[in-house]
């Protein structure tokens, strides 16, 4: 059975409290829009999933959360590795993800994902905008074997792209 990865990027953040830990830093007004609308778009996909792993950032706690909502899911991981990861970091949290899973969305940040998705698939994406989602497919039983190159990308969506299922 092929494993699916969906990397999803925080929604729009706020930046208006300078005092703030980038850490901390909370979703905006469009990022508390976009997360839900992402997620309702999946639902209407029929898209479904095994995993939910998120960075504990604050913006990226909070996407992660809407989508859960949408798909009355209540078991979020919480991965350290996510926040500030570059792919070799990501790359560790997905091989060692657990292979009863076979569907996972994994919730981070730029530059990492765009980096990642295009490093593991055949992606060629500039950039995954803020709630941007991409998923990638891999022809193996175990997350172990994902590695550079192995993925198909299935899918790129975000907010602004109106070509809408």
């Amino acid at each position: 059975m092929a494993k699916q990865l969906l990397l999803v990027r925080h929604g729009k953040s706020d930046w208006g409290d300078a005092n703030l830990r980038d850490f901390d830093r909370p979703l905006n007004k469009r990022g508390l829009e976009n997360a839900p609308e992402m997620a309702e778009r999946l639902l209407n996909r029929g898209f479904k999933f095994d995993l939910m792993v998120s960075s504990p950032a604050k913006r990226a706690k909070s996407t992660a959360k809407f989508f859960a909502e949408a798909y009355q899911f209540d078991n979020i991981r919480y991965e350290e590795l996510i926040y500030e990861a570059n792919t070799t970091a990501l790359l560790k949290v997905i091989n060692d993800l657990d292979d009863d899973a076979e569907t996972v969305i994994m919730f981070g940040h730029n530059p990492g994902f765009t980096d990642l998705a295009n490093e593991l698939s055949d992606a060629e994406l500039y950039n995954i905008p803020t709630a941007g989602m991409v998923l990638m497919s891999f022809p193996f039983d175990s997350w172990k074997m994902v590695s550079r190159g192995t993925g198909e990308m299935v899918f790129f969506d975000y907010p602004k792209n109106s070509d809408e299922i």
